[in-house]
């Protein structure tokens, strides 16, 4: 029994004649994402920022207005109470503490104060939750430091560019240089885009994400391989086919692939994303954002950039037994 296709094998969808628009779209969205970073920033995790969080589960439902009057005159200064996957959850956000330190201090005496400056308010902050609420749970307590919680920036940053400059390299030297840059202006369309993307939802930006954005730019890489490849199998093939149609023909050919690995992708993104729990509930929600601007970005930003560039036959070894096809 013949499984229902969702795509026919042979379209002929005119895709090129759509880049121009496409181009005007996508340099749209990367402005805004750009201004609203700038304006509003991301609403930075833990891991980025700083600070104490204490993951809290009680009995009975949880009741937030009474975790804040409990936490709201203990002088902990920014404290962020919300609901956490269940209703029987909560997460604390404090910001760090000051710690009584002195300029003669060594290192590691520097290290040990602030870390009982910030164990001293987690205690302040159970005795206080205690004092109201009876059956309380502590199942996570972290502290990030400002030195750590800055050198988390510099390794999630330098690990996006890493990336995208082995991405250029890998593709320069399996290709052509055209597809290199292709490759990379499709990438960084897509981590821009999921960077704003997080700035106007306000989900919490940690590691996670990173994590969420490098596996995008793999999966984007991934679609883009598969349509360079065919694109370059088809310049060798239609040795007198015109350009634009060598794209049009390459990017129908993939379109039923491309379709379907997206569709199965986003069943299983869905399931974690609803079922997952709060925990990875940031993380599939960038993956799900990055499958669609990956997709889109394959078609209409990585394949289109090669004309700009002026990609034409006399970069490509043509075989001497490739097909003389129009």
């Amino acid at each position: 029994m013949k499984l229902l296709k969702l795509v026919p094998e042979e379209t002929n969808i005119p895709f090129l004649r759509y880049r121009f628009p496409a181009a005007i779209f996508s340099a749209t969205l990367i402005v805004l994402s750009i201004g609203i970073l700038f304006i509003q920033g991301v609403n930075k995790g833990i891991d980025f920022e700083g600070g104490i969080l204490i993951e809290v589960g009680t009995q009975a439902p949880a009741d937030l207005a009474l975790f804040r009057s409990a936490l709201g005159g203990q002088g902990f200064g920014d404290v962020a109470v919300q609901a956490f996957g269940t209703k029987n959850e909560v997460l604390i956000r404090i910001e760090r503490q000051p710690a009584a330190v002195t300029e003669d201090m060594s290192r590691s005496e520097v290290v040990k104060a602030e870390q009982e400056a910030q164990q001293q308010v987690v205690r302040r902050v159970q005795e206080a939750l205690e004092a109201v609420m009876e059956g309380l749970s502590y199942r996570r307590v972290e502290f990030v430091g400002p030195k750590v919680s800055g050198e988390l920036v510099e390794a999630g940053v330098l690990a996006v560019l890493v990336a995208v400059g082995a991405v250029l390299l890998y593709i320069w030297f399996r290709f052509e240089w055209h597809f290199g840059v292709g490759a990379v202006i499709a990438l960084l369309h897509d981590v821009v885009l999921t960077m704003g993307f997080f700035s106007v939802i306000g989900l919490e930006f940690n590691l996670s994400i990173v994590a969420a954005i490098l596996t995008i730019v793999g999966y984007s890489l991934n679609d883009t391989v598969v349509i360079y490849d065919r694109i370059r199998e088809n310049l060798r093939k239609f040795r007198n086919k015109p350009i634009v149609d060598v794209l049009n023909l390459s990017l129908n050919n993939t379109l039923s692939r491309t379709i379907m690995t997206s569709l199965t992708t986003l069943l299983a993104l869905g399931s974690l994303f609803f079922f997952g729990g709060a925990v990875i509930k940031g993380f599939t929600a960038a993956m799900i954002w990055g499958v669609f601007v990956g997709t889109y970005s394959s078609v209409f930003i990585a394949a289109p950039v090669l004309l700009y560039f002026k990609l034409d036959r006399s970069h490509m070894a043509i075989g001497e037994g490739a097909g003389r096809n129009a």
